[in-house]
C-alpha cells in the first residue's frame, strides 16, 4: 500500500493574518510559552477577523458564535518576546457553522509554530439556539476559503 505525501504547511496556505505578540505571562517554567496560549492565540485570531471584517460587535451582536471544537497540533516551541503572525482560512461554511483552519509563525518563519482549527456554530445570543451566519461575517469567511489540500 503506497502513502500519501503529506502537504506541507506554510504561510501561503492561509488567505488573512493577524500579529499577535508573545506575553511575559504566556511563559511557562521551562521558558516558552505554555500550550494553552496557543488556544488563546487562535481565539484571538479569529474574533480579530470577524470584528476588522465581519462586522461582528462582541458586545451587541443577536447572532454570535460559540466554539464546539478545537484542535493544535504542536510542531515548535514559541517564545518571549515574539511577534506571533496568526493566519487564518476556512476549510468549510455550513448554514450556521464555520470550520477556521489557524496557523502560527514565528515573525519570518515560513513553517508554523503550531497548526489547528476552530469550529464556530451561530446562535441567537438571547436564546442560544441555531441561527444562520449572518451575511456580512459569511462574505468575510468566504474571502478566507483556500483550495483545498490535495490528499
Amino acid at each position: 500500500m503506497s502513502e500519501m505525501a503529506e502537504v506541507a504547511e506554510s504561510r501561503d496556505r492561509y488567505a488573512w493574518f493577524v500579529d499577535i505578540p508573545t506575553r511575559w505571562m504566556d511563559v511557562d517554567i521551562y521558558g516558552h510559552v505554555n500550550n494553552v496560549e496557543y488556544y488563546s492565540y487562535f481565539d484571538t485570531a479569529v474574533a480579530a477577523h470577524l470584528i476588522e471584517v465581519g462586522g461582528l460587535d462582541p458586545h451587541t451582536s443577536s447572532v454570535i458564535g460559540l466554539v464546539i471544537e478545537t484542535k493544535c497540533v504542536f510542531k515548535k516551541s514559541l517564545l518571549f518576546p515574539v511577534v506571533v503572525n496568526a493566519g487564518l482560512r476556512v476549510a468549510h461554511i455550513g448554514r450556521s457553522s464555520v470550520r477556521y483552519e489557524i496557523g502560527l509563525f514565528r515573525a519570518g518563519d515560513d513553517e508554523p509554530a503550531a497548526t489547528g482549527h476552530f469550529v464556530h456554530v451561530y446562535v441567537e445570543r438571547a436564546t442560544q439556539k441555531p441561527a444562520p451566519i449572518p451575511d456580512k461575517r459569511r462574505a468575510a469567511m468566504q474571502q478566507l476559503v483556500m483550495s483545498p489540500t490535495p490528499e
